[in-house]
């Protein structure tokens, strides 16, 4: 039996949405966030050194990462579902989604995020005017418009093709789900981006997506 160890509002909700296209059967072990810090709980670290999550086992093997998590229930389980045929330039766009989606998108978003919580986080008065200064320098000279230019290749690429990896959904599309929910929710991501939107809109309306959110619980990044 699979075990997903499903940290709330986390990257962990793209593989119960892998389980559910695929139709494997699989449980839950759930972890809920610090409140204060938004970090995961010490539990995950009995599972996996670092204590992040996703993070799966399959009987004696224990995947972490999501890229990885992905690739490994394609690979064993999937039977050819939701991967481009081998040797395809589809099947290359594939692969590099799957890498994208952690490489290049999440860093900005996290540096969004980071920063963000700076302008709102208590500090001395005689501090904050500084601490401010610094976070929208940041925020206006880096993060934003790296954030920018990536929406703008996204929703060119989505020009190319209604999914990511060719006319057909795949799995890439649920490893980029993360980075464009979040975007769409902190960073940007609005009416002047109209294929990633309706991207968005596509997969939340489709029932594997749904089913896993019955699931996995609360998902904030769902919310259109």
């Amino acid at each position: 039996m699979i075990t997903v160890h499903h940290l709330n509002n986390s990257r962990s909700q793209r593989v119960l949405w892998l389980l559910e296209e695929l139709g494997l059967p699989y449980e839950i072990r759930k972890y809920q966030r610090d409140p204060k810090t938004m970090l995961a709980p010490p539990e995950l670290r009995q599972v996996h050194p670092l204590g992040k999550s996703p993070v799966i086992t399959d009987g004696d093997v224990t995947v972490a990462e999501s890229g990885a998590i992905i690739e490994y229930l394609v690979e064993r389980y999937g039977e050819g579902r939701l991967v481009p045929a081998q040797g395809s330039t589809d099947r290359l766009r594939y692969r590099y989604w799957l890498h994208f989606a952690e490489g290049s998108a999440m860093p900005p978003l996290l540096l969004k995020l980071i920063f963000e919580r700076i302008k709102h986080t208590k500090m001395p008065f005689f501090i904050k005017p500084v601490a401010h200064g610094i976070a929208n320098k940041v925020l206006g000279t880096l993060v934003d418009p790296n954030i920018g230019r990536q929406l703008d290749f996204l929703e060119g690429e989505l020009a190319r093709s209604e999914w990511f990896a060719g006319p057909e959904f795949s799995a890439a599309d649920i490893q980029m789900s993360f980075p464009l929910e979040a975007a769409k929710q902190r960073a940007g991501l609005d009416t002047r981006h109209p294929k990633l939107l309706a991207w968005v809109g596509r997969i939340h309306a489709r029932p594997a997506y749904q089913r896993a959110l019955e699931r996995g619980g609360p998902y904030s990044f769902a919310n259109d």
